[in-house]
């Protein structure tokens, strides 16, 4: 049932076919079916509806909290294609929030990117992220295009603490249309802030639409 689903045969919102159309086609006991169709329920892949029958869920892709990867790593573990557009990429001088954050003197110049994720041709993710270049004097150097700058930077700042917080917004309007948002959809934003050799390397703000994404993790 996953296969027909990855595949593309049934599609978000599309109805499974009946338990006893499903023993015919897999050649397995009816008992198995249900389970199967009980599992997926509860994983979120599929809905039920009484009376109405049992239909494919809309998709929410899922990022875990545990490990810090990189989006392209994760699009990539769920058979899709990633694809990066660098919509900023340069030097910028800290006002007295960020300079804050960062740790660095207000007026600092810090390294500044935004990046576009999409997976499969739909944008998934609107990173936006603040680079100390004396723990990646390189940045501004990557080709964001193929790799991201999660990849860069675990090579040159490898991480020693990270803190994040997830919240929902309304997102702005440039954020939304980016991100080809509905109207009145809500943007689940990761606020992160990364360490390494004791001095914060990066703080990066990750914009998500509500609708199609979710964060998991466990210990």
């Amino acid at each position: 049932m996953l296969g027909e689903i990855h595949a593309g045969h049934w599609r978000a919102g599309d109805q499974v076919p009946s338990e006893n159309e499903l023993v015919r086609r897999f050649g397995v006991a009816r008992m198995t079916v249900n389970r199967a169709i009980r599992e997926l329920a509860a994983e979120g892949v599929l809905t039920r509806s009484q009376g109405a029958g049992t239909f494919v869920a809309a998709t929410k892709y899922q990022s875990t909290l545990v490990d810090i990867k990189s989006i392209a790593d994760e699009i990539r573990a769920r058979g899709h294609e990633h694809e990066a557009a660098v919509l900023k990429l340069g030097a910028v001088k800290a006002d007295a929030a960020l300079a804050a954050e960062m740790e660095v003197a207000v007026g600092a110049t810090l390294y500044h990117s935004v990046i576009l994720h999409r997976e499969n041709g739909l944008p998934i993710q609107l990173e936006e992220r603040w680079v100390n270049p004396a723990q990646a004097p390189d940045y501004l150097k990557q080709d964001f295009v193929h790799s991201t700058p999660n990849e860069y930077l675990v090579r040159a700042a490898p991480l020693s603490r990270v803190e994040y917080r997830i919240e929902a917004r309304r997102p702005e309007r440039g954020t939304r249309t980016r991100l080809e948002m509905a109207k009145d959809e809500p943007c689940l934003v990761l606020h992160r802030r990364t360490f390494s050799r004791g001095v914060v390397a990066s703080v990066a703000n990750l914009y998500h639409p509500a609708g199609r994404y979710q964060f998991s993790g466990y210990f």
